[in-house]
C-alpha cells in the first residue's frame, strides 16, 4: 500500500499567519495560549488553530491592540485586556446582515431535566467555559443542580464524611491513590441547589464557572482559599 504524503502545516513551513505571529509575541511577553483564549473570549483550541489551520484573521485587530496595551501601556490584567479585545471583536454576519450562528456542541438536557457536564484540568484553568451553557439552560428551565469536585485531601477544611461538609454522606466521597479526593455537593435526595442562583454566581465572576464554584466552597467553609479544583462535574434534574 503506497504511503500517503503528509501535507505540511503552516507552522512547519515557517509561514505563520498574522494571528499566530501576534499570539507568539504575547507568549513571549509571558502569556499562555489559555490566557490569549480568555482575552479573546474563545476556546483555547482556537488559538492552537491559528498555527495548525491558518485561522484567526477575525482576531488580528484585537490581538494587535492587546499587544500594544501590553508593550506600551504595561497592562497585564486579563480582564482589562479582555475588555480591550472585546471592542475589536465582532461576530460574522450573513448576507442579509444578521448575526451568523456560532457552531457549538449540542446542549443535552433530557425532558426530565437530567444533564451532565464534566471538565478536567485544562478546561478548569480557562474557567470551565463549556459548563456555562449547561448551567444557564438549567436556570432557564428552573432546574436543580449538584456538582462534584476533586481536590487534594489537604485542600478540604473538614474530614471526609463530616456532617458539616458532605453532609455526612460517605458514598459521595471518593478517595484516590494520588492523594486527591472527590466530594459531591447536592443531590436529588437533599434537594440540591437552585440552578438560577448558580447561574447568577457564574455571571458575577464574568462567566468563570471554576471561580464561581471555588468561591462557594470557600464562602461555605469547605475548602482552603488557595485550593485548586482539579476536576469538576455538574449534574441537573427537574424538581418534583
Amino acid at each position: 500500500m503506497p504511503l500517503r504524503r503528509r501535507r505540511n502545516r503552516p507552522e512547519q513551513q515557517g509561514e505563520l499567519n498574522e494571528a499566530a505571529r501576534l499570539a507568539d509575541q504575547l507568549q513571549q511577553a509571558g502569556f499562555t495560549k489559555t490566557d490569549i483564549a480568555r482575552i479573546i473570549d474563545r476556546d483555547p483550541s482556537l488559538v492552537s488553530q491559528f498555527y495548525t489551520k491558518n485561522k484567526g484573521a477575525a482576531f488580528v485587530t484585537a490581538l494587535r491592540e492587546v499587544l500594544t496595551a501590553v508593550e506600551a501601556g504595561g497592562i497585564t490584567d486579563l480582564p482589562e485586556l479582555t475588555a480591550i479585545a472585546a471592542r475589536h471583536i465582532h461576530r460574522r454576519t450573513t448576507a442579509s446582515g444578521t448575526r451568523a450562528r456560532v457552531r457549538g456542541k449540542a446542549l443535552l438536557i433530557t425532558p426530565t431535566g437530567s444533564g451532565t457536564g464534566r471538565v478536567g484540568a485544562q478546561a478548569i484553568a480557562s474557567g470551565s467555559a463549556r459548563l456555562r451553557p449547561l448551567i444557564a439552560e438549567a436556570a432557564r428551565q428552573g432546574l436543580r443542580l449538584a456538582f462534584t469536585v476533586r481536590l487534594f485531601k489537604t485542600a478540604y477544611v473538614h474530614a471526609s464524611g463530616s456532617r458539616t461538609d458532605s453532609p455526612g454522606i460517605r458514598r459521595d466521597v471518593i478517595q484516590r491513590a494520588d492523594h486527591t479526593e472527590e466530594r459531591s455537593y447536592g443531590s436529588a435526595q437533599t434537594g440540591g441547589f437552585d440552578a438560577a442562583d448558580f447561574a447568577r454566581r457564574v455571571d458575577d465572576t464574568g462567566g468563570d464557572v471554576t471561580a464561581a464554584v471555588h468561591q462557594w466552597l470557600v464562602e461555605t467553609g469547605r475548602i482552603q482559599p488557595d485550593a485548586h479544583i482539579l476536576h469538576l462535574e455538574v449534574r441537573t434534574w427537574r424538581p418534583l
